[in-house]
């Protein structure tokens, strides 16, 4: 095969530092070098971020590489691939022309291929008597040669990097179910503390976690949950020891837990005008209100749509939630953590009947970073139930439709 080394690209592509840099390492390529190329594209294909290249790119260079006849890449051989477009968008699975060639330049500014373009733009090789390629115009795929070592460490170096980002995630998610049933049994149990304020706290960490974060962003968030964590938990260690101390001096005295009806927590103040403001609150947290309101499940909507459109709402149940009862209680506890009084809980019940009612309680903690109060809200949607100009069906699909979003944007 002949030495000489096209540089420059054909026709109005222009000369960049790119096709420079890519020219340098392919003629660094030693003859006895040798690597798998199926082992250099998973490699590149794990690393792809680090190294710059798109996915499509990297489906594309699988392309290029299975005109290589061998599996194995060496220095001693011909490297240099020349596949006409529609042969290579045939193997690339019908990519279009100009998708093509968008990608072909990102190959060669990741530095993993080099054009050596013939003078008249065309790709083919000359062969000599006796068969053997003398020059060949195409791509060159030395720089996958030089530098299989280098993407076999950047590689591992992304695979580290995801399972300590899985570790950040499972901790945070540890954490977050920690601190939400933590205040949830406050919040149930009646212990003194101002679970509005740590409420409140939580659901700020919460907010600023980002939709596809990194370990670096999410690492801050995780130690602040883990504090936060510690803090409640120190609150009600020292809850039992005073109630063991209580248990102690009364020695023969039966405990009696202090159930308080009116839950610590209700930052939707109440107006002498609402209707029911003079009445006694008398609902207890976890409890279902005891009225005349209806329990039915709303038609055409199941408990699995609805918590996978809510998600959040699980976090502050105490045993799952395994039947529209359990949302129900678990909803009555939210709704106080979210700052909603009995009286618009009640009126909500009324209005929507009790299932309808958490579940849009559900959807308003699940938005609850963008719902400044909660309580009005709720009292809005209970106006549009009376006068039968609200469903909670468009809430639950919107939400899916946002979650569903959501997921796309972390798998793209």
């Amino acid at each position: 095969m002949e030495s000489h080394v096209v540089s420059t690209p054909f026709g109005a592509r222009r000369l960049s530092f790119a096709i420079l840099a890519g020219n340098a390492v392919a003629q660094q390529c030693p003859k006895e070098a040798r690597a798998d190329k199926w082992a250099i594209i998973r490699n590149i294909a794990e690393a792809r971020t680090a190294i710059g290249a798109t996915d499509r790119s990297i489906a594309l260079l699988n392309a290029l590489l299975s005109f290589y006849p061998d599996s194995e890449l060496s220095g001693e051989g011909n490297l240099v691939v020349f596949p006409s477009n529609e042969k290579l968008a045939a193997r690339a699975h019908g990519m279009a022309p100009a998708t093509l060639r968008r990608h072909l330049a990102n190959l060669v500014d990741c530095g993993l291929v080099v054009r050596r373009d013939s003078p008249n733009g065309k790709r083919f090789a000359r062969k000599g008597q006796g068969g053997e390629i003398q020059q060949a115009y195409g791509f060159d795929l030395a720089p996958l040669l030089v530098r299989a070592h280098e993407f076999e460490c950047l590689a591992e170096e992304m695979r580290e990097e995801r399972r300590q980002l899985l570790q950040v995630r499972e901790r945070m998610t540890i954490a977050r179910r920690d601190v939400s049933k933590m205040i949830a049994f406050g919040l149930e149990e009646g212990i003194p503390a101002d679970w509005e304020a740590l409420h409140v706290q939580y659901r700020a960490i919460i907010g600023r976690i980002p939709r596809t974060a990194t370990r670096e962003e999410l690492t801050p968030l995780e130690a602040e949950l883990a504090q936060l964590a510690t803090m409640i938990r120190n609150l009600l260690a020292k809850h039992v020891k005073s109630e063991e101390i209580s248990a102690n001096e009364s020695q023969n005295e039966r405990h009696k837990q202090n159930s308080n009806p009116h839950l610590p927590i209700e930052l939707e103040p109440r107006s002498e005008k609402e209707p029911g403001a003079d009445a006694e609150l008398t609902d207890q947290p976890g409890e279902l209100h005891k009225g005349t309101f209806e329990n039915k499940p709303p038609a055409g909507y199941s408990l699995g749509m609805v918590l996978r459109a809510c998600p959040d709402i699980a976090d502050y149940a105490r045993a799952g939630i395994e039947s529209w009862d359990d949302l129900t209680r678990t909803a009555n506890l939210v709704r106080a953590a979210l700052g909603v009084s009995p009286d618009a809980w009640n009126q909500a019940c009324e209005a929507m009947g009790n299932v309808d009612a958490a579940i849009v309680v559900a959807a308003i903690l699940q938005r609850s970073g963008e719902i400044n109060s909660a309580g009005g809200y709720l009292r809005a949607l209970t106006d549009k139930a009376r006068a039968n100009a609200f469903s909670v069906g468009p809430v639950l699909m919107a939400l899916l439709r946002a979650r569903g979003r959501t997921v796309e944007g972390k798998t793209a």
